[in-house]
């Protein structure tokens, strides 16, 4: 499985493949402040929210090339020829693609919270959120990118799948209170737990 994620990882960073959700993530934390104005009281109000929103779209739009390239280029194929179960290459594009955004990703959060006056505490409660709910982002942005995969206009449809399965995370993401956490990690649990087997029958699929 090691192997497996190693090859994902390079190939997600090579070309700076995941700087691209970073920079937008960043970016909507920039022109947030422009469009609501600079109260600093409002901003610290909904500025967990604005974070969460951001990260939600940063993780789809590495969505479509998760799996895609390898049922193209029959990677896919022979992972199956070789009775290697479709459900750890699953897991392992998964642990992969988490690696490959969500640290960077809890990183770019502190300079957001900086833009958006946050306070240390929002703060703290904001990373923590997003260490709890990054796995189930990724899990979903997998699936996601399984089931989309080969379709025209992949990108697109992947907004329309993936968007409203993650308004849980967002809902318990943006909530207050040890409550709103334990829901926001049983909800990431579940998608974690899932998704490499939902993931593993799509790719099945695309081999048909």
């Amino acid at each position: 499985m090691l192997p497996l994620v190693a090859r994902d990882l390079r190939r997600a960073w090579a070309g700076g493949g995941l700087l691209w959700p970073i920079a937008f993530f960043l970016l909507v934390a920039i022109l947030f402040p422009f469009a609501v104005g600079p109260d600093a009281a409002l901003l610290g109000r909904i500025g967990g929210g604005v974070i969460w929103a951001a990260a939600l779209l940063a993780a789809l739009l590495p969505a479509e090339r998760l799996v895609a390239p390898d049922l193209e280029g029959g990677v896919i194929d022979q992972f199956a020829v070789r009775d290697v179960p479709l459900a750890l290459v699953a897991a392992a594009k998964l642990a992969a693609h988490w690696l490959g955004f969500a640290p960077a990703l809890m990183l770019a959060t502190v300079v957001a919270a900086a833009l958006l006056d946050l306070s240390a505490a929002t703060l703290m409660r904001v990373e923590l959120g997003l260490l709890l709910g990054t796995p189930g982002l990724a899990a979903l942005g997998l699936a996601t990118g399984a089931l989309v995969a080969g379709l025209r206009g992949a990108g697109a449809i992947a907004g329309l799948v993936m968007l409203p399965l993650a308004v849980p995370l967002l809902i318990f993401g943006t909530g207050e209170g040890a409550g709103a956490l334990k829901l926001l990690g049983a909800t990431s649990l579940l998608l974690v737990a899932g998704a490499p087997f939902v993931t593993a029958a799509a790719m099945r699929a695309g081999l048909d």
